[in-house]
């Protein structure tokens, strides 16, 4: 239930402190974005989502009566289609990569830039995913299972083997985090196949955006923790 094309997205602010959701409120306003609400828990923003059916949420993780990861993962079984950007005040909180696996969008440090809350509210909202590369790749790294880091080989996932060998390098691309265009220039291809292959291994694999890509390929060993690459590519 993304915006349709040139549209506003819908935005629903779920923080504690009145102050951030106010601020956000205002700037997310200014630059021509709607917010339909605001909630100051994570069982009123599951309420809230269910009744305003937001195009994406701004989640914070630390909240009273039900934390951001909860909601995250309640708002998601009940809109799928919905969008939910964490908001973190540290770039290497642990709660982060749960709310990645439970299937966040992506994340942002609330000092973000006006400009780029914008952007990224934005960006989730086409249904691409907010990585911020460098920061999300230590995520993974620093908490995805220690189990799949002490693996020989790939492990297995329903379904890694319908993969084709191409598309197999292109998720192990996608987890160290390259965009399309950086994986079109790494193998030689046009920005319109990569967009492609990226789009079959999601339908495969049923992931719902590149945030999912990198757990899943950390988590099924395709890319390890200080692996090559793991510090490729600045965020963008």
């Amino acid at each position: 239930m993304t915006a349709g094309a040139g549209a506003s997205p819908r935005v629903l602010i779920a923080d504690d402190q009145t102050l951030i959701r106010t601020g956000f409120r205002l700037i997310l306003t200014a630059r021509g974005i709607t917010v339909v609400g605001e909630a100051a828990d994570g069982a009123e923003a599951v309420a809230e989502a269910g009744r305003l059916r937001p195009d994406v949420v701004l989640m914070d993780i630390r909240m009273p009566i039900m934390d951001g990861l909860e909601a995250t993962r309640r708002i998601l079984e009940q809109i799928p289609e919905c969008r939910v950007l964490i908001l973190t005040t540290f770039d290497l909180d642990r709660y982060v990569y749960t709310a990645l696996s439970v299937g966040a969008s992506g994340f942002l440090l609330k000092d973000v830039t006006p400009e780029h809350l914008a952007a990224a509210v934005r960006l989730v909202d086409t249904g691409d995913a907010l990585l911020a590369p460098s920061i999300t790749r230590r995520l993974v790294e620093r908490f995805a299972s220690g189990a799949a880091a002490a693996q020989d080989g790939p492990s297995a996932h329903a379904g890694l083997a319908a993969l084709t060998p191409r598309e197999r390098e292109v998720l192990t691309l996608l987890g160290r985090g390259l965009s399309n265009l950086e994986l079109a220039a790494e193998l030689t291809l046009s920005e319109a196949t990569v967009k492609s292959h990226v789009a079959r291994i999601f339908a495969k694999l049923a992931l719902r955006d590149r945030a999912q890509a990198v757990v899943l390929a950390y988590e099924t060993g395709l890319v390890r923790p200080g692996g090559p690459g793991a510090e490729a590519s600045p965020g963008r």
